[in-house]
């Protein structure tokens, strides 16, 4: 179970959606939860590769040494 609070523009659009197209307001945030989580997830975990990067913990590795690594050097 999932309860939010939205301003009350985004709320009363969303009852206007609902109530024009018969669905619920349920079915649309649970819709638009579906549509862009998979986007926040990469989001997030694009921030914390990049915050790691700049601290030292981690490093980039370019395509020659993948190449090398993988023994795909031709």
């Amino acid at each position: 179970m999932l309860a939010i609070r939205l301003p009350e523009d985004i709320e009363a659009r969303l009852e206007s959606l609902a109530k024009r197209t018969g669905r619920t307001k349920t079915f649309y945030a649970r819709q638009a939860i579906l549509d862009h989580l998979d986007d926040l997830e990469d989001l997030y975990l694009a921030e914390t590769r990049w915050l790691a990067l700049q601290r030292g913990e981690t490093r980039t590795v370019g395509l020659d040494e993948v190449k090398t690594e993988l023994g795909l050097d031709d």
